[in-house]
C-alpha cells in the first residue's frame, strides 16, 4: 500500500509539475503576460516624451538618436547593395507574375490583421478579413488570385499589435530603428514581440512548428520578399525623397511616424506607394 502511495503522490506532482510548465510555456500565456505588461506600462504614467502612457500628437522624441543614425546608415548601405538590386530584379517579372507575388504575400498580412481586429473590437471588419482570407487562400490558390475582391470581400486596411496598443492608449515612446527591419518606435517594437509569442499564425506554423510542408525558410522569406515587393514599388519616390532632402534620415522618420499616426486612427486613404506630391508635402514640414 505504502508503494501505491509513494507511487501515486510522486505520479500527482510530476502531472501537476508538467501542467503548470505546459501553462507557463502556451503561448497565449506569452501574450497574455506581454499584454499584460505593456498595459501596466500604459498605466503607470512617468515624466517627458519617453512614456508609453500616453498617446500624444506631439513630437516624438528620438532619445538615441546617435544609435538610430548609425543604424540608419547601415541600412542604407544594405537597402543599395542587396535589397534594391533585388528590387530592381523583380521589376523585371512579367507584371501576372508580380501581382500574384503580391496578393499572396497580402494574403498572409490577414493572419496578424484579424486577431487585432478582435483586440480592437472591430468584429464585422474581423468577421469579412476572415471571409477574405478563406476565400483567397482556397479559391485564390493560396492568395496569388483575389476572387474575394469580385465578390465585395475588399482589402481593408491591415492591423497590428502596435496599432492595437496605439488605439487603446498607449503612447509612442522613443523614435527607433531597428537593424535590417527600419523604422520603429518604443511601443511597436515591444508590440511585435506578440507576434513571435503566438499571434502570427503564420510564425506559428513555420519556425515554431516546423513540418515537413512549411519551414522557418519559408516565413523569413515571405518577410524579405515583402519587403522587395514594397521597394520595388516605391524605388522612384524614394530616390526622389533621398536626392531633394537636407536630412535624409530625419524624412524618412517624419514619413514613418505620420504614416503610422494615419494608420492608428484608421484614415480612409492610406496608400502602400507614395507619389512626388506625397515627400514633398513632408520635407515642407
Amino acid at each position: 500500500m505504502s508503494i501505491f502511495n509513494n507511487y501515486y503522490t510522486k505520479y500527482r506532482f510530476t502531472f501537476i509539475e508538467d501542467t503548470i510548465k505546459n501553462i507557463y510555456m502556451s503561448r497565449i500565456f506569452k501574450v497574455i503576460i506581454i499584454s499584460l505588461f505593456l498595459t501596466s506600462a500604459s498605466l503607470a504614467g512617468s515624466d517627458g516624451q519617453n512614456e508609453l502612457s500616453k498617446n500624444s500628437n506631439g513630437e516624438v522624441k528620438d532619445c538615441f538618436e546617435t544609435i538610430n543614425r548609425g543604424v540608419f546608415a547601415f541600412n542604407e548601405g544594405l537597402r543599395k547593395v542587396v535589397f534594391e538590386p533585388l528590387a530592381k530584379g523583380y521589376l523585371y517579372l512579367p507584371s501576372p507574375v508580380r501581382s500574384g507575388a503580391g496578393n499572396m504575400l497580402d494574403n498572409l498580412t490577414n493572419v496578424v490583421t484579424i486577431p487585432n481586429n478582435i483586440l480592437q473590437g472591430e468584429f464585422e471588419l474581423a468577421a469579412k478579413n476572415t471571409a477574405r482570407f478563406t476565400v483567397n487562400t482556397t479559391l485564390g490558390i493560396l492568395g496569388i488570385f483575389d476572387p474575394a475582391s469580385k465578390i465585395g470581400l475588399n482589402n481593408y486596411d491591415k492591423e497590428d499589435y502596435g496599432q492595437t496598443l496605439g488605439k487603446w492608449g498607449v503612447g509612442e515612446g522613443c523614435y527607433l530603428v531597428l537593424p535590417v527591419l527600419g523604422p520603429s518606435t518604443a511601443r511597436d517594437a515591444f508590440a511585435s514581440l506578440a507576434s513571435f509569442s503566438g499571434g502570427d499564425a503564420w510564425y506559428n506554423v513555420t519556425v515554431r512548428n516546423d513540418t515537413h510542408y512549411v519551414s522557418d525558410f519559408d516565413y523569413y522569406f515571405s518577410r524579405g520578399a515583402r519587403g522587395v515587393d514594397f521597394l520595388a514599388k516605391n524605388l522612384g519616390a524614394l530616390d526622389n525623397l533621398e536626392e531633394n532632402s537636407i536630412d535624409f534620415y530625419a524624412s524618412v522618420k517624419s514619413l514613418y511616424l505620420q504614416e503610422r499616426r494615419q494608420q492608428i486612427a484608421n484614415a480612409d486613404e492610406i496608400t502602400e506607394t507614395f507619389d512626388d506630391s506625397d515627400w514633398e508635402e513632408i520635407e515642407t514640414q
